[in-house]
């Protein structure tokens, strides 16, 4: 990139220097790494899997182009394509948790992270402010709640009621009747922004949850009718990262594993509050890649999470309560990927477009406790 074009991108806050991105990040207390995102020749000389020939935004900068969210809900369809909106669909737990949500959502032009994607200057170098990124200390003020649709099946013996995974809470919610009664005790259980994160829900519901049984979960966006960038890239990176996780010594799904969702329920916990939430987080460091005996990751397919212009996307969320957002990503990343952000804990400055409580301080890695 000339120079003139350089200057240019930064006078718009699209920062095109990977080394300055570094320095920001790590004034911010992001642990990054400067391996290269890329660990094969161009061409490559590995065999990794190649898109066809799609446009993809390599200009613009990613970092800053994901919206703050307080909690973000992946439901159960099975599918891997859906309608445009998904939360449009009429008689889906999409449509009715949207409208139970819809109250509490701020006004687009109000939106906090407009700032951000329309170029209201960049911050300084050696500001803690990052766009893009946030955490989960103040989720009531957020508010915002992001639904998605998951392509794994529900693990009900109903059909008729749905399987939840929420973030950051690294929970999974099942029975959930499609219905909006349905939602409403999805949402006042495990998904409302009034509710402390981590909190231990209550017992008198109909509801279910447990600590999701993965050291990881993926989602990958693959909605066709959306963008069909998307929906090519998805097949072509589950297959990599499954690759890449399994010479690794990692077991993947591609659906939730319910044999081990018949253990005690979170609701069922017992014990004064302390010992509740003490019980909760050794569930959750339990199954962190730190601790676990068997490390397994879940990789899912899910609906449009914004920015299909630096297709492939990738969510990477750890029972730490980290979601990393990658974007731009190709098989030809994906090692570097589950070595240095999934295995390692740190940030590929190049590929990240934003994500949730990725400041550390103190802290060497996203995966420390």
């Amino acid at each position: 990139m000339s120079a003139f074009r350089k200057l240019k991108a930064l006078a718009l806050g699209q920062n095109t220097d990977m080394d300055l991105t570094s320095v920001q990040l790590q004034a911010a207390d992001v642990p990054v790494t400067d391996a290269p995102c890329r660990g094969c020749a161009d061409p490559c000389d590995e065999g990794h899997d190649e898109y066809p020939k799609f446009d993809v935004d390599l200009e613009t900068q990613m970092l800053g182009s994901v919206k703050p969210y307080a909690r973000q809900i992946v439901i159960s369809t099975g599918k891997s394509d859906w309608v445009r909106e998904v939360t449009d669909a009429k008689g889906t737990l999409a449509a009715y948790v949207d409208e139970i949500s819809s109250s509490g959502r701020p006004p687009k032009d109000k939106d906090p992270s407009k700032k951000s994607k329309d170029g209201g200057g960049a911050p300084a170098v050696h500001s803690a402010h990052v766009p893009g990124i946030f955490d989960s200390s103040n989720l009531a003020k957020n508010k915002r709640v992001t639904i998605l649709n998951g392509s794994h099946r529900t693990v009900s013996t109903d059909h008729d009621r749905d399987t939840v995974l929420v973030f950051p809470d690294y929970r999974v919610v099942t029975e959930v009747a499609r219905t909006h009664d349905g939602a409403d005790q999805l949402w006042t259980h495990a998904v409302s922004p009034s509710l402390a994160l981590y909190e231990v829900p209550p017992g008198s519901t109909a509801v279910k949850s447990w600590i999701i049984p993965y050291s990881c979960v993926i989602l990958l966006c693959s909605h066709k009718r959306r963008d069909n960038r998307c929906a090519i890239a998805a097949p072509k990176l589950e297959h990599a990262l499954t690759l890449a996780l399994e010479r690794q010594g990692w077991e993947v799904h591609t659906q939730v594993d319910d044999s081990t969702l018949h253990e005690p329920a979170l609701e069922d916990l017992a014990g004064t509050a302390a010992e509740k939430h003490a019980a909760l987080r050794a569930q959750l460091q339990g199954v962190d890649a730190a601790h676990a005996d068997h490390k397994r990751a879940l990789v899912l397919f899910c609906s449009h999470i914004g920015g299909h212009k630096y297709a492939g996307n990738v969510i990477i969320n750890t029972p730490r309560g980290v979601s990393v957002w990658y974007g731009r990503v190709t098989p030809h990343e994906v090692d570097a990927i589950v070595r240095e952000t999934i295995i390692g804990g740190r940030i590929l400055p190049s590929l990240l477009r934003g994500g949730m409580n990725l400041c550390h301080p103190g802290r060497k890695t996203l995966n420390d406790w």
